[in-house]
C-alpha cells in the first residue's frame, strides 16, 4: 500500500512506519535509481514525499521490491493524473525491479521481453485472470523474516558473470519452461503447472551454487521442507509442489480440496516461523485518488 505526495520540498520515504535515511541502499534505489529512470517516461520532475507498507517481510526473498515497485508506478500515475495503460506502467515499474512488470495485474501474467535490445519494451501480458483457477493455492512458508545478505539484483548478475552452467542448467531451458507453463496454466493441469515450476526452481538455485562465490539462499529449513514436499507427494499423502525465488521461504503450490490437510502439517513444522495461504490476486489499482 503506497502513497507519492508532491509539492514538497524535499524527497523521503517511509517504509513500514519507519523514515528511512537518504543514504541507505533502499533509498538511493528509488531516489537516484528508479525515479531519474523514469522521468523520461512520465515527464515528472517534482519531489515526492513516499509511504509505503506491505505486509510480508521486505527484502527476505518474498519479491517485496516486485510489488513495492508495480505499487508505486501505480501510485505516481495516479498522483500525477497521468494516463498510462497497463503495459506502459509495466515498462515503467521493471525500471525500479524487472518482477515488478508482472505485478501490476493480478492473475497469471507472462513477461514478455519484448525486442529491444536496451529491453525499453519489456512488458506484461495477462494469460488468465484471477477467477481463471480458483482451486489453486498457495502457502507461502516464511522460515526467516531476516533481510538477505545479497540482494535479488545483485545476486543474479554474479550468476550471469560467473557461473559455468547458468546458460546450460538454466537459460537454455527457459523457453521451454514458459511454453510449458503457460499451457499449464490454460489447462488448469495443475501437475504440469507443479512440475515446470519445481524444476525451474531447482534450475536456478543450482546456477547460484555454482557461481563464485556460491550463492546459497537456503538455510536448513528451506531443505526440510523441500524434503517434506517431496515426500508428501511420494508417499502419495498430498499431491503439492514447491518453487522458491532468490531467497530462503518456500512456497508450496496446493489444491483447495487439500487446504485442510495441508494446514494440520505446516501447524507441525517447527521450521516454519509463520506461513500464509493465499489465491490468485487481482490487479493493482487506486484506493484513495489525490488525498493530498
Amino acid at each position: 500500500t503506497t502513497t507519492v505526495e508532491t509539492e514538497v520540498n524535499e524527497n523521503s520515504l517511509i517504509l513500514n512506519k519507519e523514515k528511512i535515511p537518504t543514504d541507505s541502499s533502499i533509498y538511493k534505489n528509488i531516489f537516484d535509481g528508479f525515479l531519474p529512470k523514469i522521468k523520461s517516461h512520465l515527464a515528472i520532475n517534482e519531489k515526492f514525499k513516499i509511504v509505503s507498507e506491505n505486509n510480508f517481510p521486505t527484502a527476505a526473498g518474498l519479491a517485496s521490491s516486485a510489488s513495492g515497485f508495480a505499487a508505486l508506478t501505480e501510485a505516481l500515475c495516479s498522483s500525477l493524473r497521468l494516463k498510462k495503460s497497463v503495459k506502459e506502467k509495466s515498462m515503467v515499474a521493471r525500471l525500479g525491479s524487472g518482477s515488478a512488470t508482472r505485478s501490476l495485474l493480478g492473475g497469471f501474467n507472462y513477461w514478455r521481453m519484448g525486442e529491444a535490445t536496451d529491453g525499453h519494451d519489456s512488458h506484461i501480458e495477462q494469460i488468465a485472470d484471477h477467477k481463471h483457477w480458483p482451486d489453486l493455492r498457495l502457502a507461502v512458508c516464511i522460515t526467516t523474516a531476516k533481510k538477505k545478505a545479497t540482494s535479488s539484483r545483485a545476486g543474479m548478475e554474479s550468476v550471469v558473470k560467473t557461473s559455468p552452467i547458468y546458460q546450460s542448467a538454466w537459460l537454455d531451458s527457459i523457453e521451454t519452461d514458459l511454453i510449458n507453463m503457460e499451457q499449464a496454466i490454460i489447462n488448469k493441469d495443475f501437475t504440469s503447472l507443479g512440475q515446470v515450476a519445481e524444476l525451474n526452481a531447482l534450475k536456478m538455485h543450482a546456477t547460484m551454487l555454482a557461481s563464485t562465490p556460491p550463492l546459497v539462499y537456503w538455510n536448513e529449513s528451506t531443505k526440510a521442507l523441500t524434503q517434506l514436499v517431496v515426500e508428501l507427494r511420494e508417499t502419495n499423502e498430498l499431491e503439492c509442489y514447491f518453487t522458491i525465488d532468490a531467497g530462503p521461504q518456500v512456497k508450496i503450490l496446493f489444491q483447495d480440496k487439500d487446504e485442510e490437510r495441508l494446514k494440520k502439517i505446516l501447524d507441525a513444522q517447527d521450521s516454519i516461523e509463520r506461513y500464509i495461504l493465499c489465491t490468485a490476486g487481482g490487479d493493482a489499482q487506486t484506493i484513495n485518488k489525490h488525498l493530498f
